[in-house]
């Protein structure tokens, strides 16, 4: 095994291209439980799972926990029956997102280019940074990776390449505290013998789909033709021809904006009933509704999700004429959407977002043919008012009043 000349370590410190690539996907390393550990030492050693109880899923699990087979998303129960001595705790998102932000005010003292894709991840773009910071990307990097560990007390790692998608793929290479390079001349090495899986975008169906057709491994796409992986499977063809062989030109993006704005809850139990559900999906828009005022945007399209006891996923979208930020006409229209679905169905999770944001100056306009929108719309502003000034439960509607049966 190398090992490094200087210190001993058997991880390689040295890359040929080291010094001309000035990308790089910064990921904090079991964000959620790490700082849980870091506020609590006693549980430095134990193994952790941050998630919502035995009906929920998990969030973030350690990494001594994980060597018993504990992953994100697994459902609860499944995860304490891999690892019954875990101990587990209820998500702060207040105090996660807090850390979130210190870091990244961080990243930022590193570059203006950093475009974040979770509360613990983002791109950095650290080419002509040399003179600000003395040093070279990689180094500066280096640095970064110990003052985060120092100063905020969690770990972090790096994958450092010419391009996002190897960036990506570097950092989750060799987690915890890892620092991954890959270069241009070895990308199609590297890449070869990786599952198809590695390429964003072939999740578990399409995978499926990929392997009955003989394809499992990155490098036989390298040997197919773009006409014929887009004649087979369409956008996605031109996707995996092109990642396949490293060929990644986006850019990074600091000012990205979101997609979409959601908000879900697990239940303690199964619900089935309507009227049971509907205090809960008037919860979670008002949620929604606060969150696209404070971001400043609005949403054409709602969607609600739903999924059953058995974790089938229901999924059903409205567009509406004029985009909107009131929690009332996204109640209104997730309603809509969940009266077809209540037909007996036991269900373990609702949802509703909107998607299609777009600036709120176009949101809501006067309704000429729902004339007590209007009314609706002025009590919503009032209760905006009242929360901003005495707090969240400050005002609720009689949809929500003394109901908090079923969701976490």
């Amino acid at each position: 095994m190398r090992r490094c000349y200087r210190c001993g370590s058997p991880r390689l410190v040295y890359h040929p291209e080291i010094h001309q690539l000035s990308l790089a996907h910064i990921d904090c390393d079991a964000f959620y439980a790490a700082i849980e550990k870091r506020d609590d030492p006693e549980l430095a050693d134990k193994p952790v799972i941050i998630g919502g109880g035995k009906r929920g899923v998990v969030s973030t699990a350690c990494y001594i926990a994980r060597i018993h087979g504990v992953r994100s998303a697994m459902p609860m129960f499944k995860a304490l029956e891999a690892c019954p001595d875990a101990i587990v705790i209820r998500p702060n998102m207040e105090k996660y997102a807090k850390v979130g932000r210190e870091v990244r005010q961080m990243m930022l003292e590193l570059t203006p280019l950093v475009q974040p894709l979770s509360i613990d991840e983002a791109f950095l773009d650290l080419a002509g940074t040399e003179r600000l910071h003395h040093d070279t990307p990689a180094r500066t990097l280096g640095k970064f990776a110990k003052r985060v560990e120092a100063e905020v007390g969690i770990t972090i790692s790096i994958g450092l390449s010419y391009c996002k998608f190897l960036a990506k793929v570097g950092s989750d290479l060799q987690k915890p505290r890892g620092f991954s390079v890959v270069g241009r001349e070895e990308a199609l090495a590297f890449l070869a013998p990786r599952p198809v899986t590695t390429i964003w975008g072939v999740g578990k169906a399409f995978n499926a789909t990929l392997e009955a057709d003989g394809i499992r491994t990155v490098g036989q796409l390298q040997t197919m033709e773009e006409s014929d992986l887009m004649h087979r499977y369409g956008s996605m063809g031109q996707r995996l021809f092109r990642l396949s062989r490293g060929i990644d030109d986006r850019e990074v993006h600091p000012n990205d904006p979101a997609k979409s704005v959601s908000a879900e809850t697990t239940f303690f139990e199964d619900i089935s009933r309507h009227e049971d559900l509907v205090p809960i999906l008037r919860r979670l828009s008002e949620k929604v509704s606060a969150r696209l005022k404070k971001q400043s945007v609005a949403g054409h399209t709602v969607v609600l999700k739903l999924k059953t006891f058995d974790f089938k996923s229901r999924t059903r979208n409205r567009r509406l004429e004029d985009p909107t930020q009131l929690a009332d006409r996204i109640f209104r229209t997730g309603l809509t959407l969940l009266e077809r679905e209540t037909d007996g169905s036991r269900f373990r999770l609702i949802g509703i977002g909107v998607t299609d944001l777009c600036d709120p100056a176009r949101a809501d306009p006067p309704d000429l043919v729902d004339r007590d929108a209007g009314r609706r719309a002025a009590a919503e502003a009032a209760m905006d008012r009242l929360r901003d000034k005495f707090g969240k439960a400050a005002v609720q509607t009689g949809y929500t009043f003394g109901t908090r049966r079923g969701d976490q």
